[in-house]
């Protein structure tokens, strides 16, 4: 009996654009449209190498999930880098033909890829903006982790040690 991976990767090349400004305050896009007008505020990429409902069977699984942990890592040609966190839902479709959405809220729609995101595109590294801004093809690793275990022990295990030197004055 084959078991269910606990965790699942997606690749998206892309480039950026002239236009990105990266403002946006709730969400940032990347999109496989082939042009962006200023008035895109919250799209990164262009060109994008593929679309939500591009991505696997194996990781469209994981992410219908309110529990799974979704990481989002950012590297453009330049070396400049940045990382975005957020949570899967039971409502993510992921059937969207153009775009990947990233978004603070719990809003969730068709294009939503990832919700309670913990940036948005004006939260994002300046140098990867200004990198992106040049016209710097890039790439977007999508990480789904679906936890094992109810207790996260590294996070647990810190709690418990810090109560522990809290008693004992710091001295275990």
């Amino acid at each position: 009996m084959e078991r269910e991976s606990w965790y699942c990767i997606e690749v998206v090349e892309f480039v950026g654009h002239e236009n990105v400004r990266a403002e946006h305050e709730t969400t940032f896009e990347i999109t496989t449209e082939p042009y962006l007008t200023p008035r895109g505020d919250c799209i990164i990429g262009i060109k994008a190498s593929k679309a939500l409902r591009d991505f696997s069977d194996c990781f469209k699984r994981l992410v219908r999930s309110s529990s799974t942990r979704i990481h989002v890592v950012i590297v453009s040609e330049d070396g400049a880098v940045d990382t975005a966190s957020g949570w899967g839902s039971e409502e993510l479709t992921y059937e969207d033909p153009t775009r990947i959405i990233v978004r603070r809220s719990s809003y969730v729609s068709g294009n939503t890829a990832v919700i309670k995101a913990n940036k948005a595109a004006r939260n994002l590294s300046r140098a990867l903006i200004n990198s992106l801004r040049r016209g710097s093809r890039a790439v977007a690793i999508f990480v789904a982790v679906k936890p094992q275990r109810a207790v996260d022990y590294g996070v647990r295990g810190r709690e418990e040690k810090a109560g522990q030197q809290a008693h004992t004055g710091g001295h275990t």
